[in-house]
């Protein structure tokens, strides 16, 4: 169909004054932009000497996940007749630490807990699940398992 482009600037605002002179001398702080929109305040996890109150990339890659299925799936719904009247997905990624400091995401579980409106539609809004998750952008490009664990209701 075509390319999409998509553009964000990353900004650090940690400099405590010294730069990166040593590892504890700087604040992980950053600013995700991008134009006519709220900026994201982020950080890296709190393990990796990060702000708790701020966003770190971790996060909003699971978080990404969950979106782009949800918005699939709400299509899906849609286009074949089902209403849906509520999403929520508390989505958890596990991510192991190599020994030399490295590390990768092992999996992502999304747990949509999905509210229709006709309970005759359940099977079906349960089946879209699985055609979402095949179209979802976000989930085709990574290497690691992106698995849902949904619930209608």
């Amino acid at each position: 169909m075509g390319t999409h482009q998509y553009e964000v600037e990353v900004v650090w605002t940690g400099n405590t004054g010294g730069g990166t002179a040593g590892y504890q001398s700087y604040e992980r702080a950053h600013e995700v932009r991008a134009a006519g929109k709220e900026t994201i305040l982020g950080s890296s996890d709190p393990a990796f000497r990060g702000d708790s109150s701020r966003y770190n990339p971790e996060e909003l890659l699971v978080a990404s996940l969950s979106q782009c299925h949800m918005l699939w799936y709400l299509h899906l719904a849609s286009v074949n007749g089902v209403v849906v009247t509520g999403y929520r997905d508390a989505a958890t990624g596990t991510m192991a630490e190599h020994p030399d400091g490295s590390g990768r995401f092992t999996e992502v579980v999304l747990n949509p807990v999905v509210s229709v409106a006709d309970p005759e539609t359940r099977v079906t809004a349960q089946a879209l699940h699985e055609r979402a998750h095949s179209l979802c952008f976000i989930a085709a490009s990574v290497n690691f398992p992106v698995r849902h664990e949904p619930t209608v209701v």
